[in-house]
């Protein structure tokens, strides 16, 4: 054998391991982006636990594959008399006279991924969590997609949210295997936890604690009694004796989580090292994986903005589960294991609502698109009028009927579009991430810190004007947040 072919048995060779590795790595990203019990993360702040005395709720929302995400305004509507609502999973619903305006973060051909802000300030965002139901009472096919999109049309408060849910879901039924929504307002927060069929049970966050939750049940005990901080189906205990889940003489106190959550969801290590992750980061009890995480716990100090955004974008730095060595063996969202900052993330976001503010623009959503450690946080108020250009493909009436019968251009990617910007950007941060993401951390919080410095000055010069002139307010809000938008776009782009 001479030297030439040697050489190119060597070539050939090398260009083996390599497909094998590119392989490898892609079949890892592929595991990690199909499994449902991935999917999202948030945490819930008390008006008292947070310092500017806002509630505050803060949501990573991960999802499969290849995803874009469009965000509408949609405005207030009045309906006929008569008039059904034709859900996509079969159930017939009668419309309300008058529906609210909202804002409506909405990924195409999802079910159970969009979030919303309604002109109450009512938030909505949900984490999937798995039930052990599998015996599931629907009527005329149950509701699943439909149920945020009408509470964000019909709940003027989180407290009506939940009730609404609850009543929709005793007649039709929950289609999903099982889910908490986060729901808030400027005044109060909760968690709803739902399971496949007719059973779910609704807890308040306490006004001076902190609540997190990845993709299992964090629910526990409850008392249907304390109507203030309770509420759920009327036999939700009795079922679960029925089905052999809780028995009073050997259990102790009925705890929800216990007895309707999946095993494998609540021994599932990246729910666990997530859940451990966001609640070591904000409370004064320091917690082992291992432990038993409270439903809601005291923070070691109040809690701000940036916090929530800090813990958006964490894959466990500083931690023995940061695989990516402090990036040194590669991007932490290839090489650790499904972190709150995850290869799946799609958008993360942190509503920030005061009750002390008109909420116009008391309720602010802070938005960052596709993964929040390179990506910044851009407010959008609630009372602008229209969505700036590029956030959006369609109005909201073509979104609505092709959400689940998009064209088949939806995932071409177009310079018309902020969204691959913010794609393509953190894709090529992620080839070189130990290099680049201190270069890449100072654009981001340069844009950040603009408005989480200047955001207050503005909105105290529109306190001077909230009762004089609401049409101009709006207008205001409407051209600050076009601004902020397009500079952050137009800062991507280069």
């Amino acid at each position: 054998m001479n030297f030439c072919q040697f050489r190119r048995i060597l070539d050939k060779a090398e260009t083996i391991v390599l497909t094998v590795l590119f392989l490898l790595l892609t079949l890892h990203v592929l595991s990690q982006s199909s499994r449902g019990d991935f999917d999202c993360f948030s945490i819930l702040v008390g008006k008292d636990a947070s310092q500017d005395g806002s509630v505050l709720f803060a949501h990573n929302e991960d999802d499969y594959g290849t995803r874009i995400v469009n965000i509408y305004k949609v405005p207030r509507l009045s309906h006929s008399v008569g008039e059904i609502i034709v859900s996509h999973d079969g159930a017939d619903i009668p419309q309300v006279e008058e529906t609210n305006a909202y804002l409506w973060l909405e990924m195409p051909e999802m079910e159970f991924s969009d979030c919303f802000m309604n002109e109450y300030g009512v938030t909505i965002g949900s984490d999937a969590c798995e039930s052990r139901e599998d015996r599931p009472q629907l009527t005329e096919g149950g509701i699943g997609y439909a149920l945020r999109n009408l509470l964000a049309q019909r709940a003027k408060s989180a407290r009506e949210a939940v009730r609404i849910a609850g009543t929709l879901i005793e007649q039709y039924g929950y289609t999903g295997s099982g889910r908490t929504y986060c729901i808030a307002d400027t005044h109060e927060a909760w968690m709803l936890s739902v399971v496949n069929g007719k059973h779910w049970v609704a807890q308040r966050i306490p006004d001076d604690k902190v609540a997190v939750i990845p993709n299992y049940y964090t629910i526990g005990e409850i008392d249907l009694n304390d109507t203030v901080n309770f509420c759920g189906s009327p036999d939700l205990i009795n079922y679960a004796i029925d089905r052999g889940w809780y028995d009073p003489g050997q259990d102790g106190r009925f705890n929800f989580r216990d007895a309707y959550a999946t095993k494998s969801s609540l021994d599932n290590m990246t729910n666990v090292l997530r859940m451990w992750q966001g609640v070591n980061e904000l409370s004064l009890t320091q917690y082992q994986p291992d432990d038993i995480f409270p439903f809601a716990f005291l923070p070691q100090e109040k809690v701000s903005l940036q916090d929530l955004m800090d813990i958006l974008r964490d894959h466990y730095e500083g931690t023995p589960y940061d695989l990516s060595k402090d990036y040194t063996l590669g991007s932490p969202h290839f090489v650790n294991h499904s972190t709150i900052c995850a290869v799946h993330t799609q958008y993360g976001f942190v509503a920030q609502l005061r009750d002390y503010l008109p909420v116009d623009f008391g309720a602010v959503l802070w938005l960052a698109f596709f993964r929040p450690c390179v990506n910044p946080f851009i407010p959008w108020y609630n009372g602008i009028n229209e969505i700036p250009r590029g956030y959006f493909r369609n109005d909201y009436k073509t979104a609505e009927a092709q959400h689940f019968n998009p064209p088949g251009d939806l995932y071409e990617r177009t310079d018309t579009l902020a969204f691959w910007t913010f794609v393509s950007h953190m894709e090529t941060v992620d080839q070189d991430y130990g290099v680049l993401i201190g270069r890449e951390r100072k654009k981001r919080d340069n844009i950040e810190k603009r408005y989480l410095n200047g955001h207050t000055g503005f909105e105290q010069k529109l306190i001077l004007k909230s009762q004089a002139d609401p049409v101009e307010i709006r207008k205001k809000l409407t051209e600050y947040t076009c601004e902020a938008a397009e500079r952050a776009w137009s800062e991507y782009r280069k």
